[in-house]
């Protein structure tokens, strides 16, 4: 029966020694995929990518004692006979800092009763038993010292606090010896309903280095059975002396961990907060020199030529964040050498209409271009240079304007109202404050009445690029 258990633990062992070695993930420079999170430094998680060995191989001796029993035990007896063996090894595998996973075999023997089962009995009322242990278990392991490490811990890592709770299978022999002599009271099997036991405690380990950690654990073993302690039957006389109706008890081990893996740190020793705070200082203490504009900015219109798209700008034009000359009528003659900006007209005639009879009338003027986001009346900044051209325009005329504000449908009609009112407000302030004359402009809200885009109603019908030409402000001369 023990060499099965041993067998069986073993067995379970080999494939995850297997596996202890992993390696340093590599990142090949591919396009980032739905393992890298948007980033093509990471690499997809496999045994390739740990950082930190996670496997290790645990030992250990103690001395199991009764908690109760119906013979002498820590709760009653008086003293002798109590401290059995015990011995455990395991397979420790964890899963992340905090969390980890024991495959451990443990066995040992309790020792109860009035006298050392190796010796005669004294008299005819003396009654001694002992029970030897094989079990399998399986145990949750939670580091609570990396689970509760304080942010401002800047001390030595070398102890952890660890707690220990897991199910398995227990087989015992439990043996009786009184004045007639030692018999065999009770066996239970292996992987059997009536085998099931269960285990938990904590345990304190010390990092010895990179490869060995030292740990003493206490853990308390309910065993669910009466019989354990070599009392017989549960309807037996020595059974009948007491009202216990398990026999628990709590083992004491001194063991040594060995990591395995070719890291230099294993998993249940990382602090990612300390890793955090290196971090910070190796980048507080780094000095970067960020090259700006590194192809420079050939014809100084404030647009770098690494990202500029017209790199010939003529001097004085105004640009948009692309670099290139701002054309607002879009008739082919840049503003800067338009003579009618905001109206189109033909290259020949330097960007104005051609007129039969009579001078340039313009009765309605739109500004392309001065769009808000959605629920807002606040000026962009790539609407700043377009303004300004209107600046220029306005004061160059002798006439007024309607400066008109207009939403998409989204919105009630009244809140929509309100909306382009304050649009058109915002726009009308800026050209005073630039410079135009307060009699020439007047602020006009038109709400959703006046869709550039009349199809989009509702606002669902459309793309958003056409709701957003919707949320506009333009000119209309009086």
């Amino acid at each position: 029966m023990k060499l099965s258990l041993a067998i069986v633990a073993f067995a379970l062992a080999i494939p995850s020694a297997t596996y202890a070695q992993d390696s340093t993930a590599v990142s090949k420079g591919e396009y980032p995929n739905t393992f890298s999170s948007g980033s093509a430094n990471v690499s997809p998680f496999t045994n390739q990518s740990k950082r930190f060995n996670d496997w290790s191989i645990s030992a250990g001796v103690g001395v199991p004692l009764l908690q109760s029993a119906d013979l002498t035990s820590i709760k009653n007896g008086n003293g002798k006979n109590l401290f059995g063996y015990s011995a455990y090894v395991s397979i420790d595998k964890a899963i992340t800092h905090a969390f980890g996973i024991n495959l451990q075999y443990d066995r040992g023997e309790t020792r109860q009763g009035w006298f050392n089962t190796k010796n005669a009995a004294p008299d005819a009322y003396a009654v001694a038993a002992r029970t030897q242990y094989d079990a399998i278990s399986l145990l949750g392991d939670i580091n609570f010292s990396n689970l509760l490490r304080r942010v401002d811990n800047h001390s030595p890592y070398r102890w952890a606090l660890h707690g220990y709770a897991g199910i398995g299978t227990i087989a015992y022999r439990a043996y009786q010896k009184d004045i007639n002599g030692q018999r065999l009271m009770t066996e239970v099997k292996p992987f059997q309903l009536g085998s099931l036991f269960m285990q938990a405690g904590t345990g304190l380990k010390f990092k010895v280095n990179r490869r060995i950690d030292i740990e003493g654990r206490l853990m308390y073993v309910v065993t669910g059975d009466d019989e354990f302690d070599g009392g017989g039957d549960k309807y037996s006389a020595i059974n009948k002396k007491s009202e216990q109706v398990s026999d628990n008890f709590f083992n004491a081990t001194l063991g040594i961990s060995l990591k395995l893996g070719k890291h230099e740190s294993h998993l249940m020793w990382h602090d990612p907060l300390q890793e955090i705070y290196y971090k910070l200082d190796v980048l507080a203490n780094k000095n970067q020199d960020i090259e700006v504009c590194k192809k420079g900015d050939a014809d100084n219109d404030g647009v770098c030529d690494d990202w500029d798209r017209q790199l010939d700008t003529p001097a004085g034009a105004r640009v948009d964040g692309a670099g290139v000359a701002l054309d607002t009528d879009l008739d082919g003659v840049i503003d800067l050498y338009d003579k009618c900006v905001t109206v189109p007209g033909p290259v020949e005639n330097n960007g104005c209409p051609v007129a039969t009879t009579g001078p340039v009338v313009e009765t309605e003027t739109k500004l392309e271009g001065i769009e808000f986001d959605l629920n807002s009346d606040r000026i962009l900044p790539s609407n700043t240079p377009i303004l300004n051209n209107a600046v220029n325009y306005i004061n160059s005329s002798n006439g007024s304007y309607n400066v008109i504000g207009a939403t998409d449908t989204r919105g009630t009609d009244a809140y929509n109202q309100k909306l382009s009112e304050r649009r058109a407000n915002n726009v009308k302030n800026y050209l005073i404050k630039n410079g135009v004359q307060t009699g020439k402009l007047q602020a006009v809200g038109k709400g959703e009445k006046d869709l550039k885009y009349p199809e989009c109603e509702p606002a669902t019908k459309c793309p958003e690029w056409k709701n957003r030409a919707n949320r506009r402000v333009y000119f209309e001369a009086k």
